[in-house]
């Protein structure tokens, strides 16, 4: 069998070259407390506090209470371990991190006047995310395999063979580039073609309109190993203005500019016996080795909105209201993917132990992406002279996030050669989903709809104290536990997730868990904080969604545990 590139069979079906999935929104979108010692310290329980640097970014009435100057630094040395257990075989992986958590400073105006004493304007910078982890592991007996997966989306598409590798030049049709979904033509079935040209998948029956198998037969066994690393973070820029009316109400208005950085290379490999092979027209069974490495970068800005309340009824007691808008960000990725194999049979048409997507150069796309709000409820009380207790509830809209058209994306392609008008397109990124009249008018309307099927709104409960012993030193304690943003249904297996491109691995997080701690020293004018922060967040690592063909047949998945242990150091002056 000669190895060349894939199509679809069947163009009368309209959908677009859908780049994203939901499992990529979450990952642009994932909470996190980042910010000053002290901020961290109390558990990021700052909303109706204010006066600190990181309180801008949660709760922008927070600058309205400063009443002096102040410049100040953070830094973070970030502990990250890892642990995974599948089929009571576990594995660790640690490595730690320098970073900058927060730099900034807020100028404050005495105005002289009883109604509005003050005007603060703010800017800092705080480290929103970080996305720095690595986790192995291995599934000891598979039950499956990566390429019935693959063969079984390959049959719901009706991939088949073309005359030509790049399109329909041959029948007066322009001249396009496949990997690239931007270029305005039908866009390639990656996985796919990946599969097919490292021999994962095979044809059988007619030559023109072939069925697909994988290499899991009935005698078949084996097992599996993951490799995955992420790095990068999300930046924000935070510029404020607020001010007080009457020392009784603090207001603020913050404006973020947000910059993302994610990178994610991550491998999974199969070690088969009786796996089913080609030979000639003919199959047998042999042994097969191989790995799938996938590497993906997404890189965009973004902005936000945040607008704040802190009310002051009496001396002891704060209450805070803080809403935030999404944040609208536009992003360009890049990826890449291959495939290195060993099987244990000759298989004639075989050349090279190795395949890559697009001839081993990068796919691009670029897109847009609108995280979701947040509302923030919070009080503080003053307990005496020397003890705060402050807590928010915090809810964020995860079922809202959207994909929509970014501006290299055209819809219609205006070129000559007969594309004048065609506003659809072949899914080469995930598999065809949910067909629906909305999709001809709105291209991200699966991903947007898979959105809504695997996500949930989360609620955030941050609770925090400081207590004053001398009037230079303070030590402080916090806790906060985030919600699962994910939906039951999506967690127990019951349905089917759609993953982006050659990346058939996919996580699904549970509930996520701070403990804090804290010390605080001023002298004079100036100030030192330090913080230690343990977050544990528990997870399950999914190779890759369960087989379309077999549903009923589970995919190969892990216990993912993740802890972050961070110590936080903050210099500041006011004056």
């Amino acid at each position: 069998m000669k190895k060349i590139y894939f199509i679809a069979a069947s163009m009368a079906i309209p959908f677009m070259a859908d780049a994203q999935s939901a499992i990529d929104g979450f990952r642009f979108s994932q909470p996190d407390i980042k910010g000053t010692a002290r901020y961290m310290g109390m558990g990021g329980a700052f909303g109706a506090l204010g006066g600190d640097l990181s309180s801008i970014s949660t709760n922008p009435a927070g600058i309205g209470v400063y009443r002096r100057n102040e410049l100040g630094i953070t830094m973070d040395i970030d502990i990250q371990d890892s642990n995974t257990e599948a089929q009571g075989v576990s594995n660790t992986q640690n490595q730690t991190k320098v970073l900058l958590n927060n730099i900034g400073g807020v100028a404050s105006w005495n105005l002289a006047s009883s109604v509005m004493p003050n005007i603060n304007v703010g800017f800092t910078y705080n480290r929103a995310a970080s996305f720095n982890s690595r986790y192995i592991g291995s599934i000891a007996t598979l039950s499956n395999s990566l390429t019935n997966y693959i063969a079984g989306i390959s049959n719901n598409e009706g991939v088949t063979v073309p005359d030509v590798e790049t399109g329909f030049d041959s029948d007066g049709y322009v001249s396009f580039d496949p990997y690239n979904p931007n270029d305005g033509g039908f866009a390639a079935p990656w996985l796919s073609i990946l599969g097919y040209n490292s021999y994962f998948i095979n044809p059988t029956g007619d030559d023109d309109q072939p069925g697909w198998i994988g290499q899991w037969g009935t005698n078949t066994s084996g097992s599996g190993a993951f490799d995955v690393q992420t790095t990068g973070g999300v930046n924000e820029y935070n510029i404020a203005v607020g001010g007080n009316i009457a020392n009784k109400v603090f207001w603020g208005v913050d404006f973020g500019i947000v910059d993302l950085n994610y990178t994610m290379t991550a491998i999974w490999g199969e070690n088969l016996q009786n796996a089913v092979l080609p030979v000639g027209n003919s199959f047998t069974n042999s042994s097969s080795m191989w790995k799938m490495t996938n590497s993906y970068n997404a890189s965009g800005t973004g902005y936000n909105i945040k607008v704040g309340v802190i009310y002051r009824p009496i001396q002891e007691l704060r209450l805070g209201l803080s809403f935030a808008s999404p944040t609208w960000y536009s992003i360009n990725e890049n990826y890449i993917a291959s495939t290195d194999f060993r099987y244990g049979v000759n298989i004639p048409d075989l050349q090279d132990n190795y395949a890559v997507t697009n001839g081993g150069q990068w796919g691009l796309n670029s897109y847009n992406f609108r995280t979701p709000w947040k509302l923030t409820a919070s009080a503080a009380g003053v307990i005496g002279r020397n003890l705060i207790v402050s807590a928010d509830v915090e809810w964020q809209k995860y079922d809202k996030m959207r994909f929509y058209n970014g501006s290299g994306y055209e819809f219609g392609y205006g070129g000559s050669g007969g594309f004048d008008d065609w506003d659809w397109d072949y899914p080469y990124y995930a598999p065809a989903q949910k067909a629906s009249p909305l999709i001809n008018s709105d291209p991200w309307y699966a991903t947007n709809a898979d959105i809504e099927s695997y996500y949930k709104t989360t609620t955030s409960i941050r609770i925090g104290a400081e207590y004053r012993i001398t009037p230079r030193f303070s030590v402080r304690a916090g806790y906060a536990h985030v919600s699962s943003p994910v939906r039951s249904e999506a967690k127990d297996g019951s349905m089917m997730i759609y993953t982006s491109g050659t990346m058939p691995n996919y996580r699904l997080n549970n509930s996520t868990n701070y403990i804090t701690c804290g010390l605080g020293y001023n002298f004079n004018n100036f100030y030192i904080d330090a913080a230690y922060v343990n977050k544990h967040l528990s997870s399950v690592y999914h190779a890759y969604t369960p087989d379309p063909a077999n549903p009923q047949i589970p995919s190969p998945t892990s216990k993912l545990s993740l802890s972050n242990n961070q110590i936080v150091l903050t210099a500041g002056v006011r004056f």
